[in-house]
């Protein structure tokens, strides 16, 4: 039984290892500008760093940082696992500023050397070079650390939508559900942030509360005491209970810089997840739906991603809600917000989801508009309404600039 769903995971892996394989000398190529950079940077500040001794140290400690991705990945075990996990996580983030900021600094010279070919330069270039890479350090090392204490803090962020059905539960005309997604429980998040979490969710008051994947981190091992987390989920106040679907992530595997490239065995894995969601009183609806107090529908995907991997299928938007009665709120749990025409064209009123962290980290909350219809926020699709949650965790870097964890307040009102 433990082997059913080898033949599809060794294909994603493979293909994993592939990608990762083609990018690793892109990543060898960039740490390696940089730490040219670092070397020409530490002898224009002082003589000492021009010491080859000196040099060899920094430039040790460079690769230690920057293999940590890869180091965490291959020490599977014990405190140096979970350190070195951590610190490729943070590595990751701040590698993407260092970039940028290098990047930019180097146009910015040879645009100078270019459109200034007859001027004889800066009267003490070396003293600007040094004080312009302090600059860059202290920037990016604000950035970071801005980031990483951004990310542990959640927002109550509050939504009207318009449903034009009548709803037998509403109080006042309205129904109040927190959307919650991407927790990514793991070596990122733990039971402090969980707590900040469920503390915005009961601040809402909110009637029904909807987890939308990615509670966990691949690792359920990596996740530190699953049981004061349950805990603190059971101590969620709403009228209705708590329901959730499964996310890419909610599947038993060891990444490398996000990357799959081997899985503990799935039916285990899946069992401890299924259980946990259990212990903290979560209703977990897989391609199945609910009727909540005789009075709308609460109906939950499965993952494509996940379903993938796991060798299994999910059902069309059509065939998931057939069968229901359409004068009822039909509220669709859908980690991604994918297929938003066939589910407003089957009848659902809200697709609840999460998935795309609005890109999480600068620039990407610009680029994200690129690739999905909702990135984040509401979008009124046909008759139905699209909700994407930034999500309450991280993925990969420990860390948010330009995006906010959040508790999404969707404030439902009824005109029916």
């Amino acid at each position: 039984m433990a082997g059913r769903h080898r033949p599809c995971c060794m294909e994603e892996k493979g293909r994993s290892c592939l990608i990762a394989l083609l990018l690793a000398p892109v990543y060898l190529v960039l740490n390696a500008y940089l730490a040219r950079w670092l070397v020409r940077w530490m002898a224009a500040c002082t003589h000492w760093f021009r010491n080859k001794w000196a040099v060899g140290c920094v430039m040790a400690f460079y690769a230690f940082v920057s293999l940590s991705p890869l180091t965490g990945f291959l020490v599977t075990q014990g405190p140096a696992h979970r350190f070195l996990k951590l610190l490729g996580n943070y590595w990751l983030g701040t590698l993407a500023y260092i970039l940028l900021t290098v990047l930019a600094l180097d146009a910015a010279r040879l645009i100078w050397k270019h459109t200034k070919p007859g001027a004889r330069g800066l009267r003490h270039p070396r003293r600007m070079f040094a004080a312009l890479g302090g600059l860059a350090i202290l920037f990016v090392a604000g950035v970071s650390a801005w980031g990483i204490l951004h990310a542990q803090s959640v927002v109550l962020r509050e939504e009207m939508v318009t449903v034009r059905k009548a709803c037998a539960a509403a109080q006042e005309g309205e129904l109040r559900i927190a959307l919650v997604s991407d927790l990514h429980l793991g070596y990122n998040v733990g039971a402090a942030q969980v707590q900040r979490v469920v503390e915005k969710i009961n601040e809402a008051q909110p009637d029904v509360v909807v987890l939308a994947g990615d509670i966990f981190d691949n690792e359920y091992a990596a996740v530190l005491d699953p049981e004061k987390i349950a805990a603190l989920l059971r101590g969620i106040r709403s009228r209705f209970g708590v329901y959730a679907c499964w996310g890419n992530h909610d599947v038993s595997e060891q990444l490398l810089a996000g990357f799959s490239f081997a899985a503990a065995d799935p039916d285990a894995e899946d069992d401890a997840f299924r259980a946990f969601f259990r212990q903290a009183g979560v209703r977990l609806l897989e391609d199945e739906s609910v009727l909540v107090g005789d009075a709308f529908y609460i109906v939950g995907r499965q993952d494509p991603q996940r379903q993938k991997k796991l060798g299994e299928g999910r059902l069309s938007p059509a065939q998931l809600l057939a069968g229901l009665d359409m004068d009822k709120p039909v509220f669709v749990i859908d980690h991604q917000p994918r297929q938003l025409e066939e589910l407003a064209a089957a009848g659902a009123d809200l697709d609840l989801s999460g998935h795309t962290h609005n890109g999480q980290l600068f620039p990407g909350n610009i680029l994200i508009h690129l690739f999905w219809k909702n990135p984040a926020g509401i979008l009124q699709v046909g008759n139905m309404t699209s909700c994407v949650t930034q999500g309450a965790g991280v993925w990969g870097p420990a860390m948010r600039v330009g995006t906010d964890s959040e508790v999404m307040l969707l404030r439902v009102q009824f005109e029916g």
